[in-house]
């Protein structure tokens, strides 16, 4: 009886306690929404130049999103929108250039100049950044404010100038823009002893069925081993790394899983069977090797389906999910909304796919010079999720290549030399990967 008693005293108890708690919540979102109102009132009555109410508010949805401080949730206007889709799609018109924010230099940052586009033509480098788009700077620019100036009707002409590291003076050229088609896979070959080789740069609408044709082709060949080159893939469409890991992985074994605030909601499976399911694979990645590609090379890693050959990947491991907006505004919310998880359980975020084998095409001299600068991974992004208690791995013994001796590409040698047997045991380190 008086654990009855008790337990009737302790359930008495909890009711207070959790009306206090809706009560507060309540009255939290009360005093918010006053704010709100109390200062859209103020900036509509009182700023010094007249704003439409429409205006207003949309600010203050973009204020919102921006305060977030989240660096991928965004709130996409119509445009960006288009312009959104028809960059995941891989089809539009523009110059054939991948760019991101260059937060030291307020600019962006040339990642990947396609092959065959105005870009390629006019010059352009890997690594330079754009300071002027025809007369005007571009130094505080979002880079929507940047891709929106370089893309436009094809036939027409802009003008961009670039700043490029050892060069004194700017860069400026005129470029004609073009319908660019930005294939996942450029091109299909082999390396020697029939040794297939596959760069996929990102994860467009068309990813996995240009991999799975490359990987027929090379059966096809008699390919004894392929490898799928992700380095610089900065990632894109989720369904696609899925549909790619599928690709190599046999039906009913799990590939990620995606998990939001209220836990898991999605767990995603292997649905068809694979392709060269006994042909030997390595992956390649790189420091700018991300979101989608890092949720291949980590699955791919788990099952030992492949060895990962290269440096820790950049560590994106969140999902954002597009989501319409009705009313008049149309457009849509881009919002962070979830962290993906290799099969294994491991979040990417901020930490990355750490290789098996760590290759770097640096040698010790060269690293130590690009260690003076900043280096660009999720973990250095302002407002990056956290790590979620892991830690980025930058002490692995790296092999790398010798002072004085060139290489086209180092990692790539050691990974084709790997698989054509050449390389039967890692060899021995002297140095750490730098920190």
């Amino acid at each position: 009886m008086p654990r009855i008693r008790k337990a009737a005293f302790i359930g008495a108890l909890l009711v207070p306690v959790v009306a206090g708690g809706f009560l507060l919540q309540a009255r939290s979102q009360r005093e918010g929404a006053e704010l709100l109102d109390q200062v859209m009132t103020l900036v509509n009555d009182r700023y010094v130049d007249t704003l439409p109410a429409s205006d207003v508010y949309e600010k203050a949805a973009a204020g919102l999103v921006k305060e977030l401080n989240d660096p991928y949730s965004e709130l996409l206007t119509p445009k960006d929108l288009k312009q959104f889709s028809s960059r995941t799609g891989g089809r539009y018109g523009g110059l054939g250039m991948l760019i991101e924010p260059d937060a030291d230099t307020k600019t962006v940052r040339v990642v990947t100049v396609y092959p065959n586009t105005p870009a390629e033509g006019g010059g352009v480098h890997e690594g330079d950044l754009i300071i002027r788009v025809d007369s005007l700077s571009t130094r505080g620019w979002t880079i929507n404010q940047v891709s929106d100036s370089l893309t436009g009707t094809p036939g027409t002409k802009v003008k961009v100038g670039f700043a490029r590291a050892g060069v004194a003076t700017p860069i400026t050229g005129t470029f004609t823009r073009a319908i660019i088609n930005v294939p996942a896979v450029p091109y299909t070959i082999s390396l020697g002893n029939k040794i297939g080789y596959i760069p996929l740069q990102q994860f467009n609408e068309n990813a996995a069925d240009n991999v799975q044709a490359a990987v027929k082709r090379l059966e096809d060949q008699g390919a004894r081993g392929i490898i799928l080159d992700m380095r610089g893939d900065p990632g894109g469409i989720l369904e696609q790394s899925l549909k790619v890991a599928n690709t190599f992985l046999p039906q009913g074994q799990l590939l990620a899983s995606v998990k939001g605030r209220e836990g898991p909601i999605q767990i995603e499976m292997a649905k068809s069977a694979p392709l060269a399911p006994t042909v030997p694979l390595v992956v390649m990645t790189d420091d700018r090797t991300a979101s989608a590609s890092e949720i291949v090379a980590g699955a791919l890693q788990d099952h030992k389906r492949a060895s990962v050959i290269g440096v820790t990947s950049f560590g994106k491991g969140s999902v954002q999910t597009i989501i319409p907006l009705g009313g008049q505004h149309g457009g849509a919310l881009r919002l962070t909304t979830a962290r993906y998880y290799t099969p294994s359980g491991r979040s990417i975020q901020a930490t990355g796919i750490a290789p098996d084998i760590a290759v770097s095409n640096l040698t010790d001299k060269e690293q130590s010079e690009a260690d003076q600068f900043s280096q660009r991974t999720e973990a250095s992004l302002a407002g990056h999720l956290d790590a979620e208690g892991a830690q980025r791995n930058t002490k692995m013994p790296t092999i790398r290549p010798e002072e004085g001796k060139k290489y086209d590409d180092f990692q790539l040698a050691y990974a084709l030399d790997r698989l054509d047997g050449k390389v039967v045991a890692l060899p021995p380190v002297q140095k750490q990967a730098a920190k």
